[in-house]
């Protein structure tokens, strides 16, 4: 008898020889029409795979990340089944599981298109009817290239194969995949309403712009057709909420192709939110004791030589040479050329912490000074490929509320604890309910093993010290250090990640910073970086889409628009619009010789959240007449009334 370890750490009895569908049948009937693969001893592993005394197995169902992944890459085997059967002269790239779905990569001289998409679909339904089993098979190098004689990216992909790595295929009828798999035991496992065929994209093969361009095909897919549909209502109305066209027509920012993808232009409405934004939490962080500094858009090359990132981060950005000319008056007419600046190369800056590093060391520092707080609204540029560029999520151009926080790593807990109360009341303020993600040690990193430890149970305790719910990220930190990513969800459920607070054991290697201890000898600071917002673009991009443009009135560009039943009404509505200004409400006044009817509707497309309408008994008795853009009229108010309601939205 085999002794099988279950999840919850009991015991299950299984003959000898017995699968991991053995397991599933043996628990109970339910789980067995539910399983899709098992985990054993960690391994993601088909349900056809022998088990061995002492394993330890989980079974999974689409019900977990893992079963679904493993659902979405068998349907996307399928989908390659259905294309070389329905197309010519195919040649299968790979085909892995996504979010909210799966992709196939495909070489064939006919366009697959929209239209091809219902036959598609039909074809894959059959095959999924036909309910053929997926075989795992190990086979020889040789007999391998025989398989795929005339799949050439597949050829390719087996020569990458290290040598001492064996060749797995999946059968399934007369298809054949190079696969590690697993996958679903037969392909009548796959529900034939949990996914949809639903848009394609040229996608060059293994992401490299040197080789051929290939057509990428993209499919839903969830556990059941309940949840495909509850997916595609909610991308309807992510689509009522792109920022991308809500932006422009509330003339909040705008891109043009003269000035080049990725670097959006702000209107004067934009420009008041992204203002209001910055002098909002500029505010609280001087009330947290960070000091405000500015630094400069670009620097001499030496500067990202001693940072780093002209090794590591050259691709990303833009650099230039300045040949500058020489002056002769105020400087000796025999000054060399090099003296002058001349031909020095120098790099736009895609990150602000070299000079908030340099800012610190340019002072000695004492363990009494620490911690030192700088922060700074500073915009940054990165040469992010066009394809890439998508409105104000991800940007060329784009400006972060950074800070850099240098501390004694006894301050660490703390400073990481009070920035994650300062991220709780952004997000709150704006009813984003977040979590946290920490991301530890990569393969690749600088550090002790000490450091590492002590910086990773730093982060934990600080999520904890503030009840914050938070997930490991097993080794995806960067190089010089672990990193704490807020997740937050916006009001139709989607996640975006937003803040992050980061340790560097690099920059302060690398620029030499220390500070005089209590006895007097010299150390290294510990460096938090921290992004609350992140990209300022890219939060307002997310407030935009969570609010569908209807922005909280202390954040609306336009708080309320005055408007005038007849022009003889100008004069009041000018009148009572300057006090409104006057406590820094944002009035404006619709001047346009347009019916009133028409001038509501304009404001409401506007999404302002009040309409003040004034006629000759509001001018005879100094009032408005109020409508809100959600509840309509709320009847007459005072001005005096309402102007405090503009005074308390005020940040």
């Amino acid at each position: 008898m085999l002794s099988i370890v279950l999840p919850d750490d009991s015991k299950k009895e299984l003959e000898e020889g017995a699968t991991a569908a053995d397991l599933a049948a043996s628990i109970g009937p339910g789980l067995q029409k539910a399983a899709l693969a098992a985990t054993i001893n960690g391994v993601p592993s088909d349900l056809s795979t022998p088990l061995h005394d002492g394993d330890d197995v989980a079974i999974l169902t689409a019900k977990q990340p893992e079963g679904l992944a493993i659902l979405r890459h068998s349907t996307a085997h399928i989908l390659a089944e259905a294309v070389i059967e329905l197309f010519a002269d195919v040649a299968l790239g790979y085909g892995p599981s996504i979010e909210n779905g799966f992709y196939y990569d495909f070489q064939t001289p006919d366009q697959i298109t929209p239209e091809s998409f219902e036959k598609l679909e039909a074809r894959m339904r059959e095959i999924i009817a036909a309910d053929k089993p997926f075989v795992r098979e190990v086979v020889s190098r040789q007999k391998a290239q025989e398989i795929f004689a005339d799949q050439p990216l597949k050829l390719e992909t087996l020569d990458e194969l290290d040598p001492s790595e064996e060749v797995v295929v999946y059968r399934h009828g007369d298809h054949v995949e190079l696969c590690h798999g697993p996958h679903v035991p037969s392909a009548g496992t796959i529900p034939s309403d949990s996914f949809e065929i639903a848009r394609t994209s040229g996608a060059y093969w293994k992401g490299d712009s040197s080789k051929q361009m290939l057509q990428r095909v993209y499919g839903n897919q969830f556990a059941t057709k309940k949840e495909l549909k509850a997916f595609n209502e909610m991308m309807e109305e992510a689509k009522a909420r792109d920022h991308r066209i809500l932006g422009p027509r509330l003339g909040i920012f705008e891109t043009f192709e003269e000035v080049g993808p990725g670097l959006p232009l702000f209107f004067p409405n934009g420009a008041r939110v992204v203002r209001t934004l910055q002098e909002w939490l500029r505010r609280d962080l001087y009330a947290a004791g960070y000091e405000e500094v500015i630094t400069p858009h670009i620097y001499k090359s030496d500067v990202w030589k001693t940072s780093g990132h002209y090794d590591f981060y050259q691709e990303n950005m833009y650099f230039f040479t300045v040949n500058e000319k020489q002056e002769t008056d105020g400087i000796s007419p025999t000054l060399k050329k090099s003296e002058a600046g001349e031909g020095q190369e120098f790099g736009v800056k895609p990150m602000n912490c070299p000079g908030h590093v340099l800012l610190y060391n340019s002072d000695l520092h004492s363990y009494r000074d620490l911690p030192l707080r700088y922060f700074e609204f500073g915009t940054v540029y990165r040469h992010e490929l066009s394809g890439a560029v998508n409105g104000l999520f991800r940007a060329r151009g784009f400006t972060q509320d950074d800070a850099h926080i240098f501390c004694r790593e006894d301050q660490v807990i703390d400073e990481v604890t009070e920035i994650m109360k300062l991220v709780d009341h952004i997000m709150s303020t704006f009813d984003l309910s977040y979590e946290a993600e920490i991301s530890t040690r990569p393969a690749h990193s600088i550090g002790t093993d000490d450091m590492w430890d002590k910086a990773e149970n730093f982060l934990k305790e600080a999520c904890k010290q503030r009840n914050i719910p938070f997930d490991i990220n097993e080794g995806d930190g960067a190089f010089y250090g672990p990193k704490i990513d807020i997740k937050v969800k916006d009001s139709i459920g989607r996640t975006w990640q937003c803040s992050t607070i980061q340790v560097d054991f690099n920059l302060p290697e690398r620029f030499d910073l220390t500070y005089r201890t209590k006895d007097n000898s010299t150390a290294r600071p510990w460096m938090l970086h921290r992004a609350i917002f992140g990209s300022i673009e890219r939060f307002l991009g997310i407030l935009i889409e969570h609010y569908s443009g209807a922005l909280p009135l202390w954040l609306a560009p336009v708080q309320a628009v005055i408007i005038p039943i007849a022009d003889r009404h100008l004069d009041y509505a000018e009148k009572i619009a300057h006090e409104m200004r006057a406590v820094g409400g944002r009035v404006d006044v619709d001047t346009h010789s347009e019916p009133m009817r028409a001038k509501i509707a304009k404001a409401q497309e506007q999404k302002i959240p009040y309409m003040l309408i004034v006629g000759d008994k509001e001018a005879q008795n100094n009032t408005v007449s109020v409508r809100e853009r959600k509840e309509g009229d709320l009847g007459i108010q005072s001005v005096e009334d309402f102007t405090r309601t503009l005074a308390d939205a005020q940040i």
